[in-house]
């Protein structure tokens, strides 16, 4: 921390809504050169923070003392841009010189002269950037800066972060983006504000601890836990074990495909032998090539996708994501080239602009718009209310209607809705804007658990290195490329194998670090030859089969118990149990099955 006084002192701030406080007491300070991550779930209070510290909303009490002379800048979640006005003049309008606002158009690729109203959802957050960064500020503060910017323009922002001399405070669900740039992080929690002086890769194993320290001091006071805090201290940190089990299981996935596109030498042929491939085959691609006018978006591109195969697909903005897309899942043709589609697929498409819901409607309607309170996942009944608490929706919250959700709500009701739609293939096209970090643990586990076949637009690097077997890279010019893994694995394979930077859209002032080498990838390595195990080891080897079967007849029993349409309306309070007992259950099983798999490895 800087020996400077702190650019801005907060002391005990206190703010209420409809006299419900959303947050009480909360003290901080922010020096110069700080890179603060703010972080928390959806609802705790984040944005309405910054919103205070950038003059918008005045607090209930406290103190609030700024340096004279500092300069503040703010960057909204969502900003409405004048549409007839061009890039230019909407940043001179702030006095900003226009010398300096044409420089940062340029450096974020955007041209001065173009007008607002023909402007995409991610050059609106471009020139949005712009109009903020150019304005020079002592301290500036993100709204969720790299919503709808694609991967070439989040990583020209890092380099600007890493690089700025004032203070940041950023709100972001870009795990990635707030690893590279933060050094601080304030987390705001039930109205309570904690606070680490290290950047955001510290985050889990700085609230596992505060979760555990929790944990024993109700276990003193011989408390019985509160539902919500039972969610934060079994939910997430259960989940972040489960979901360590499934990188492994994906790990191996990414080593499977490997070894099929080294066996295919160089061709994508379903000839004799192939009979199990064809069986399993989603599409097959070949040498397809597409143009737009002069325009070339695809030139001889050749792929295989089989089932049960987890696709990224990433590239900058107008590179051709969509339409190879759509060429893929059959709904545009290509120029030339073949496109072959398995039997039997039933495909369900996640759009980013969440045109599946209907607004007016309630989310329980949304989800059964027939009738009745059941909705069928994978094949299996479930209660529409059980099935909302899985996406962390309340009992309030049910009946009443989608348009007064947020942006993190809504495309949380959509995602529940698609994934419980009957489906084989599912394409999901930036299904992680607007999420919180919990929202997007919970997202990684159930697209773990999804069998079918994955196809994911996506710029969350983290995202997809947690999702995908392999990354289909659509570089511009015609240009596309496939690297088995996830996002870093392209990363260094393209690096090595290319020697090309990422970025071509994006002016770049400093050189790239194409992988974070300070984040321990959260993959481990199995080391070759063969581990004795240990008594124990053994001992809890052989017995966890069965557990395992216990806790899933537990798990089936207690799931066609709540599946009764008539339980909840007669026994409300026994409903609550059997649903609470069926997320500890299930918490059980994953980690039984975690350790089974490492026990597993471990013999091999």
């Amino acid at each position: 921390m800087s020996s400077k006084p702190p650019l801005l002192t907060a002391r005990d701030f206190s703010l209420s809504f409809g006299g419900k406080p959303l947050f009480e007491g909360l003290s901080f300070s922010i020096h110069q050169g700080e890179k603060i991550c703010l972080v928390g779930r959806n609802g705790t209070g984040k944005s309405t923070l910054l919103k205070i510290l950038a003059g918008f909303i005045e607090i209930d009490a406290g103190d609030f003392f700024i340096q004279p002379g500092t300069k503040i800048a703010y960057l909204p979640q969502d900003v409405i841009l004048p549409p007839h006005m061009t890039a230019l003049d909407y940043l001179i309008s702030f006095n900003v010189d226009p010398h300096v606002a044409a420089n940062y158009l340029d450096k974020l690729g955007m041209r001065p002269d173009i007008l607002m109203q023909d402007l995409s959802g991610g050059e609106q957050r471009r020139i949005a950037l712009a109009s903020a960064l150019s304005k020079e500020p002592d301290i500036l503060l993100l709204d969720e800066p790299t919503n709808h910017l694609d991967i070439p323009a989040i990583e020209w922002l890092e380099d600007y972060m890493r690089n700025f001399k004032g203070a940041v405070v950023v709100i972001s669900h870009d795990r990635s983006f707030l690893s590279k740039i933060s050094n601080r992080t304030l987390w705001l929690d039930r109205g309570i504000l904690y606070q680490n002086k290290k950047g955001y890769s510290d985050f889990e194993r700085w609230t596992d601890e505060i979760f555990a320290e929790e944990t024993r001091q109700m276990d003193k006071l011989k408390s019985k836990l509160r539902l919500e805090q039972e969610w934060l201290l079994y939910g997430v940190t259960a989940r972040r074990k489960r979901n360590q089990g499934r990188l492994r299981k994906l790990h191996t996935m990414r080593e499977q495909r490997r070894q099929r596109e080294q066996n295919k030498h160089g061709q994508l042929k379903l000839g004799k032998g192939d009979g199990e491939l064809s069986s399993k085959l989603i599409v097959e691609a070949k040498e397809i090539s597409k143009k737009y006018g002069e325009k070339n978006l695809i030139n001889n591109f050749s792929t295989r996708i089989l089932r049960g195969d987890r696709i990224g697909v990433i590239g900058a903005n107008g590179t051709g994501k969509t339409t190879l897309l759509k060429i893929l899942v059959g709904d545009t043709q290509p120029d030339s080239g073949t496109v072959k589609k398995g039997k039997k697929i039933d495909l369900v498409y996640f759009d980013q602009m969440r045109d599946s819901l209907n607004l007016s409607k309630s989310l329980w309607e949304n989800l059964c718009p027939t009738g009745g309170d059941q909705v069928i996942v994978r094949g299996e009944p479930r209660h529409v209310m059980a099935y909302l608490k899985d996406f962390l929706f309340d009992d309030k919250q049910v009946r009443g209607v989608a348009s007064i959700l947020s942006g993190g709500e809504k495309n949380r009701l959509a995602l529940a809705k698609a994934l419980a739609q009957p489906s084989n293939v599912l394409v999901l096209d930036e299904p992680t804007n607007d999420l919180d970090m919990d929202t997007l643990d919970l997202l990684i586990e159930m697209l773990g658990d999804y069998e079918g076949t994955l196809i994911l637009v996506s710029h969350d690097r983290d995202f997809l290195n947690k999702t995908v077997t392999s990354v289909i890279s659509v570089e511009g010019d015609g240009i596309i490329e496939e690297y088995v893994g996830g996002y870093d694995d392209y990363l260094s394979q393209r690096t090595v194998n290319t020697g090309k930077n990422v970025s071509k859209t994006i002016k770049k002032d400093v050189p790239v670090k194409s992988v974070d080498s300070s984040v321990e990838s959260p993959v481990p390595v199995l080391k070759e030859g063969k581990k004795r195990l240990s008594y124990n080891q053994q001992r809890m080897l052989d017995l966890l089969p069965g557990k395992i079967n216990d806790l899933e007849n537990e798990i089936n029993q207690i799931e066609e118990k709540l599946a009764d349409p008539n339980f909840y309306a007669h026994h409300p309070q026994e409903f609550k149990a059997l649903t609470e007992r069926l997320g500890l259950a299930k918490k059980e099983l994953a980690e039984s099955e975690e350790t089974w798999l490492e026990l597993s490895i471990l013999e091999t």
